[in-house]
């Protein structure tokens, strides 16, 4: 009797496939990621892997699906532990959150955030529902601050009309909000991507043994500079 083919061997295959090829990338970088090498080393045929991912894109489109799946789940459950009446409760969550995800996947981190592929270019239309549900609990907690009148932000600028397409798809995956919270929500992100990404990258100053107390210290002003009191917001 002839031997099965080594894809129906194999349960699982396309999950198999996608662990082996974020080992790849912990151990050699995205930019070496390479199916050819992903077979070597699950022994199968480079064949047998085109049948789940035609190409490289494929698969690392599948990846970053799969990476904002993961930190939108992450996310959404650290707003939703805290009772929705805590505003600034959620706000914090969802930034420690963010913190904690980035630094436990670093590697999809830096997929989703990080240094670009040479020649991939992400398609929209399959990565956006993923990408803006993850940033959907941020949106939505900043959102509810301005319902309640609780922003201290000044009025940011209005999205380009170039924009407008893409943010009138956001929120048709993220849910509707007004544009200024959608904007602040970005400024937000910026931020603390921007120290979650130095220490990531070991480049954070010596602040304590880690960049925990430094992101905490962050996350306390932009709620200063963001958020009003309770009392402030009765006025």
């Amino acid at each position: 009797m002839p031997r099965p083919p080594k894809t129906q061997q194999m349960p699982h295959l396309p999950e198999v496939i996608k662990q082996t090829a974020w080992q790849q990338i912990a151990e050699y970088g995205a930019p070496a990621l390479s199916l050819r090498a992903i077979a070597r080393a699950i022994g199968i045929t480079a064949p047998a892997i085109y049948n789940y991912y035609p190409d490289r894109d494929a698969l690392v489109t599948a990846l970053i699906i799969d990476a904002y799946t993961s930190f939108g789940d992450a996310q959404l459950a650290a707003r939703d532990a805290v009772p929705a009446d805590d505003l600034v409760g959620r706000l914090h969550a969802t930034g420690i959150a963010y913190r904690q995800w980035a630094i436990t996947y670093p590697e999809r981190y830096q997929l989703i955030f990080g240094t670009p592929i040479p020649g991939y270019v992400a398609p929209v239309e399959q990565v956006l529902p993923a990408a803006a549900r993850a940033l959907s609990a941020l949106v939505s907690v900043i959102e509810a601050l301005r319902l309640a009148g609780r922003l201290r932000a000044p009025r940011l600028p209005e999205i380009h009309p170039a924009y407008q397409p893409m943010f009138a798809q956001w929120q048709r995956y993220g849910g509707h909000c007004d544009p200024q919270s959608f904007a602040l929500a970005i400024v937000i992100w910026a931020r603390v991507h921007g120290f979650v990404s130095l220490e990531i990258g070991h480049q954070i100053p010596p602040f304590g043994a880690d960049g925990a107390a430094l992101y905490r210290y962050e996350l306390d002003r932009i709620q200063h500079q963001f958020v009003a009191t309770l009392a402030e917001g009765d006025q």
